[in-house]
């Protein structure tokens, strides 16, 4: 049997073994692992947001690289617990219907996991445009691959059921967040 620990487990999750999937979608306990996981991929982002702005000599006042900072510490939770939702909704009523045995909460545990190429993000602090950029690309790609195999798993899909849930989900996302960002802000 695999090690239940978390860096294997992470470990795992970036390279991306359907098995390790499949093993925390089945155990309840790993929801804690998995919040760890989004967690320390928040914080890679944050810390490579701050070592960007602090270590490329920009004169950014304080509070814009505080602001920058936090929004890239708390994207991946709500992409993870917002994201999970939809992926749910969708796949579960559009794509499975009420026959579905998954539930959600198997599902936020293997998309967790997903995060842990994310990792990577902390890379986006070096101070060299090829590294930063490639890290945030592979980052970002790697994790959505993923996502695809947590969804699979989880869901029980086929690979191409999985891909339509995922972009689906992904769509209804960006197009919550991009009409968010359109209300007026009333200060």
């Amino acid at each position: 049997m695999a090690p239940r620990s978390l860096l294997p487990r992470m470990w795992r999750a970036a390279r991306l073994e359907a098995d390790l999937y499949e093993e925390v979608e089945a155990e309840p306990e790993a929801l804690r692992q998995a919040l760890v996981v989004v967690l320390l991929t928040a914080s890679a982002g944050a810390a490579g947001s701050l070592l960007a702005d602090l270590g490329w000599g920009t004169e950014t006042p304080a509070a814009d690289i505080a602001f920058r900072a936090g929004v890239r510490f708390l994207t991946p939770v709500v992409i993870w617990l917002a994201g999970t939702a939809f992926a749910y909704m969708v796949g579960a009523t559009f794509f499975r219907g009420p026959e579905t045995e998954s539930d959600y909460a198997e599902l936020l545990r293997t998309a967790g996991f997903a995060f842990a190429p994310g990792l990577l993000r902390i890379l986006t602090g070096v101070p060299s445009i090829w590294v930063s950029f490639g890290a945030e690309v592979a980052a970002n790609v790697w994790m959505l691959l993923a996502g695809v195999v947590a969804v699979r798993q989880a869901l029980d899909f086929t690979t191409a059921r999985a891909i339509g849930t995922f972009g689906v989900a992904y769509l209804l996302l960006f197009l919550l967040v991009w009409g968010l960002a359109a209300l007026p802000i009333p200060f």
